[in-house]
């Protein structure tokens, strides 16, 4: 896309008063984005990117997804091309620039969020560079790649060594062809070690042991059989949730396949390192020319003001809603599900909370009169006499208590997207 047309999708004007405003302009803030437009909110998607989904833009060039192409679209436009093939990093930035064009989403780039707090009159505030936003809610979908992570075990190699982290490799030709040491044993390090040994020698470092799992079974896609078997759609609060939240999968990759069709020979974890020389758990040693680091991202919320931590310094949400009145996140990893961080699966997280910002901007809006409206929590249903939708989800006693309170009327909330 042209920077002419990234342009023109931004606002004629600047919005410094929302209902609401998403941070973040990827796959989760378009998938929010979606479902705002179809209430028809008042709402501004900011990224403080030059570009939307800048977190892909910042993957190596031959990055290939492990879910196919019918397990890859966002809510109300499939992912075009063969559905059981799997898309490419540059397919996934082009469909997402089509995504937010074709729902004409309110996208403000070059917007970075410097504080959000709360605002003398009680609503949230965004303060930008130059300006401040006001919301009556707010949602974070910064995702989980935000700054990554290295070990402090690079200041101990030498200046002349070649490191990098995952996010700045780009493709085999910008290492030095000698030998490299991937450290990290994730999908990310496994990808990587495969591609570069085509044309380097390759060491992959692994720490923690993954469970390796087949891309295709009976020749179906794995994720075919994940999702016929309903395992995609445990939560985290589930027994197998729980135990799978803890547990990272290999998907199409193992160490020993590694070895026996790549050459790329794999040691235990790096505990030590001096000029050159890496140390490994195992007491063996190794003479690198170059180091990519796989080793992951780290959150950074140090940007709100907000109650939003538990005492151990983790998020506290649930399924994204947080004890934060009219604050949301969205496509953090297991938010509720194995699938909450995945694009074909974070449509299901974000139409909940669309619910959620509905239901709050009701009881903004409801008389006072309205008791059981007036006293309800942002996770509490909207219960509004008059509506098939809200009486559907209403007891017959709570039915009767409101009708002894508050005449029938319409229901204002609108309908989903189709």
């Amino acid at each position: 896309m042209s920077g002419a047309t990234a342009e023109a999708r931004q606002p004629a004007q600047a919005i410094d008063d929302v209902e609401v405003a998403v941070i973040g302009a990827g796959q989760a803030g378009l998938a929010i984005g979606y479902f705002l437009r179809g209430q028809g909110r008042r709402f501004v998607i900011l990224d403080r990117a030059g570009e939307i989904a800048s977190a892909w833009r910042e993957r190596w060039d031959s990055l290939t997804l492990f879910t196919p192409r019918r397990y890859s679209a966002l809510p109300g436009l499939p992912f075009p091309g063969d559905p059981d093939g799997y898309p490419t990093r540059a397919e996934v930035i082009v469909y997402l620039e089509r995504y937010a064009e074709t729902f004409e989403l309110p996208i403000e780039l070059n917007s970075e969020v410097k504080k959000l707090d709360r605002s003398h009159d009680g609503r949230l505030s965004l303060e930008l560079e130059k300006r401040t936003i006001t919301a009556d809610q707010v949602l974070v979908a910064t995702g989980p790649f935000q700054t990554p992570y290295v070990p402090k075990l690079v200041e101990k190699l030498a200046g002349d060594v070649f490191q990098t982290h995952a996010v700045g490799y780009r493709r085999p030709d910008q290492v030095p062809e000698s030998r490299v040491l991937v450290i990290g044993g994730g999908n990310t390090g496994f990808q990587i070690a495969k591609e570069l040994s085509a044309t380097h020698k390759v060491v992959l470092s692994v720490g923690a042991r993954q469970k390796p799992l087949p891309q295709r079974v009976l020749g179906r896609d794995l994720f075919w059989w994940l999702t016929k078997a309903r395992i995609l759609n445990k939560t985290v609060d589930s027994r197998l949730g729980r135990k799978l939240s803890t547990r990272d999968t290999l998907i199409g990759s193992s160490p020993r396949g590694l070895r026996k069709r790549y050459g790329v020979e794999v040691k235990p974890r790096v505990v030590d390192a001096e000029r050159r020389t890496v140390r490994f758990e195992d007491g063996s040693e190794l003479e690198v020319d170059a180091v990519i680091w796989a080793t992951g991202y780290r959150p950074d919320y140090s940007w709100i003001k907000l109650a939003i931590f538990d005492e151990d310094r983790r998020l506290r949400h649930r399924r994204g809603v947080t004890d934060v009145p009219g604050l949301y996140f969205l496509g953090l990893t297991w938010q509720y599900t194995r699938g909450s961080a995945l694009i074909g699966w974070v449509k299901d997280d974000a139409r909940h909370i669309a619910e959620r910002i509905a239901d709050y901007q009701e009881s903004k809006a409801r008389p006072s009169v309205e008791t059981v409206g007036a006293e309800a929590p942002a996770e509490t249903p909207h219960r509004l006499r008059g509506c098939s939708r809200c009486t559907s989800r209403a007891t017959n006693t709570t039915a009767r208590r409101s009708s002894s309170r508050a005449r029938p009327r319409a229901c204002r909330r609108p309908a989903r997207p189709s």
